[in-house]
């Protein structure tokens, strides 16, 4: 029986790549490089920092520039955080289905809380959740199952109650090694790593309430 319902974030139940595409190409435009367009952007959005700034200029952490640059584009991010961002279409409509049905939900995201929380007050959502984990909540983020721990014991539902939507394959791998059921958000952004369906989850789900049938 599921009795939870926990949620990623970015490119799972908000669209963020505009505002987080906005702070790469203010990086690149400053340095003489053209603007990326938001498809190419959208691939790597649910990456973060890493996987955009890999994008945009071939460095990864522990290249010589990388913390300096890592640190302008969430800078640039703060400051245009929820401009064009949304929620993706359905999600609101899902989420009321949830409150009228009783069941609790939750997010779970890499993202930082300095982001997080603000990002979920202007969405209108910060108030209506179970739980809110960030990155840097637990000693390590998603591929590691900690996270999705910590917020099932914060609902005090027992993992293997819970299913865990996401668009990225570190979100499958989180959600097996907890213990939880995961399920494929393929409207969400997916990376470029490898196909979806090779990630170990048995379900996928085109639009967000697809994800009522799995209750």
């Amino acid at each position: 029986m599921i009795r939870a319902v926990l949620f990623d974030l970015d490119g799972t139940l908000a669209h963020t790549a505009p505002d987080l595409g906005h702070a790469l190409n203010r990086q690149r435009v400053a340095r003489g490089l053209s603007p990326l367009p938001l498809e190419i952007i959208r691939t790597e959005a649910s990456a973060g920092a890493r996987g955009l700034l890999g994008l945009g200029f071939n460095i990864k952490p522990g290249d010589t520039d990388y913390d300096a640059m890592r640190a302008e584009f969430l800078d640039f991010y703060e400051e245009r955080l929820c401009h064009d961002t949304a929620l993706f279409p359905g999600v609101m409509e899902l989420l009321e289905e949830l409150d009228t049905r009783g069941l609790p939900w939750g997010i779970v995201t890499n993202k930082p809380a300095r982001f997080t929380i603000p990002l979920l007050q202007e969405l209108g959502l910060s108030n209506r959740t179970a739980c809110i984990v960030s990155g840097g909540d637990t000693a390590h983020s998603k591929p590691y199952p900690d996270p999705l721990l910590k917020a099932s014991g914060a609902m005090a539902i027992a993992p293997a109650e819970c299913i865990y939507l996401g668009d990225d394959m570190r979100d499958v791998q989180a959600s097996l090694a907890a213990g939880m059921e995961p399920i494929i958000a393929k409207y969400g952004y997916l990376g470029s790593v490898s196909a979806p369906e090779s990630w170990g989850a048995k379900y996928l789900i085109d639009r967000p309430e697809e994800l009522l049938s799995y209750l």
